[in-house]
C-alpha cells in the first residue's frame, strides 16, 4: 500500500493493473472502502483519496461544489499519470463520479454508482426529507446526535450493532459546518441535462430501501443505458450491509464479465455475512493509513 499527499489530496494506493478510482460519501473518508480494497486490489490499481475536508485533506478555501470535487480529483490522477481510469462512487461519491465522467467522457471506460442518483435538487418529497431533516438535526443535537439516528436507519439489525457503531465513530466526528456545506454542495448539483455526454459502460448498485427513490433510479439507468442490480433488503450502505454482492459486481463490471444472476442480489445475512472488520475509531483509522 502506498499513502501520500498530492495537491492537498490524502490518499492511498493499493495493488496494481488497470487503475480504480474509488470515491467516498458525505460525512466519511477513503478508509470506507476497507470492504472493498481487498477484493480489488489483486487485479487492478485502486486509488482511494479522501475528498477535500474529509479524512485528512485539507479543506478547500471557500464554498466547496461537486464539480470542484471532481476537478480535484483529475488533478490528483494527472499527477498520478494516470489519464484513463475506471471510477466508483459511493451516494455523494457517485455524484462525483459521475460528474468525472461528464468532463472527461473518453477517459473513463467504465463507471460504477452505488446508491447514486444524477441530480439532488428537491422534486421529490423523499429528496426534501432527506435533505432538509438532516441538516436540521445537526443544528437541534449536534453531529454525533444526528449520527447514531443515520447509523440506526442506515443498520437496524440487532447483527448490524459494530456497523453502527463505526457509523456513529465516523459521521459523529466530521465539523458540522464540513458536512453541511458538503450536504448543500450535492444539493446544488445536477448531471441531468449532460447525460447524452456519458460514454463509460456503467453499472449501477440500487438499494432497495435507499434514502432516494428507486423509479429514479430505475429511470436513470435506463436512460444512461447502465445495468441496474436492485440489492433486496439492503438500505443505504450497502458497500457495509452487502459486502459479497457489492465485491461480486465491481469486480465483473470492472473485468467485463457477467453480473451475478437476479438470484443472488441480495443484502448480506448475520448467517452468511463476510468477515466485517473495520476499526470504529476514525483516529485510529488515519493513524493506520498514515502508517502504512
Amino acid at each position: 500500500m502506498h499513502t501520500t499527499i498530492a495537491s492537498k489530496l490524502h490518499f492511498r494506493s493499493h495493488g496494481q493493473g488497470e487503475p480504480v478510482l474509488l470515491v467516498h460519501g458525505l460525512g466519511s473518508s477513503g478508509a470506507d472502502w476497507g470492504l472493498q480494497v481487498p477484493a480489488l486490489q489483486a487485479g487492478f490499481r485502486v486509488i482511494v483519496p479522501d475528498l477535500p475536508g474529509c479524512g485528512q485533506s485539507a479543506r478547500h478555501v471557500g464554498a466547496c461544489d461537486i464539480e470542484r470535487f471532481a476537478d480535484d480529483l483529475w488533478r490528483l490522477l494527472d499527477g498520478l499519470g494516470e489519464a484513463r481510469v475506471n471510477i466508483v462512487g459511493y451516494s455523494l461519491g457517485g455524484a462525483v463520479a459521475l460528474e468525472m465522467a461528464l468532463q472527461r467522457p473518453q477517459a473513463v471506460p467504465r463507471l460504477a454508482l452505488i446508491n447514486s442518483l444524477a441530480t439532488y435538487h428537491i422534486d421529490h418529497w423523499r429528496k426534501w426529507y432527506e435533505a432538509r431533516v438532516p441538516a436540521a438535526l445537526v443544528h437541534l443535537l449536534g453531529m454525533r446526535n444526528m449520527a447514531r439516528l443515520l447509523a440506526g436507519r442506515s443498520f437496524p439489525e440487532p447483527w448490524q450493532e459494530q456497523m453502527r457503531a463505526r457509523a456513529v465513530a465516523v459521521v459523529g466526528a466530521v465539523p458540522a459546518d464540513s458536512y453541511l456545506a458538503m450536504a448543500a454542495a450535492l444539493e446544488r448539483w445536477s448531471a441531468t441535462s449532460r447525460l447524452d455526454r456519458l460514454r463509460s459502460r456503467t453499472l449501477m448498485i440500487a438499494a432497495e430501501h435507499d434514502y432516494t427513490p428507486l423509479p429514479e433510479k430505475r429511470a436513470l439507468a435506463a436512460r444512461m443505458g447502465a445495468s441496474l442490480v436492485v440489492v433486496r433488503g439492503s438500505r443505504h450502505g450497502t458497500p457495509f450491509d452487502s459486502i459479497a454482492l457489492t465485491n461480486a459486481c465491481l469486480l465483473a463490471h470492472l473485468g467485463d464479465q457477467p453480473l451475478p444472476e437476479q438470484e443472488h442480489w441480495s443484502r448480506d445475512e448475520m448467517a452468511n455475512a463476510p468477515a466485517w472488520e473495520l476499526a470504529t475509531d476514525l483516529a485510529h483509522e488515519h493513524a493506520a493509513c498514515a502508517a502504512g
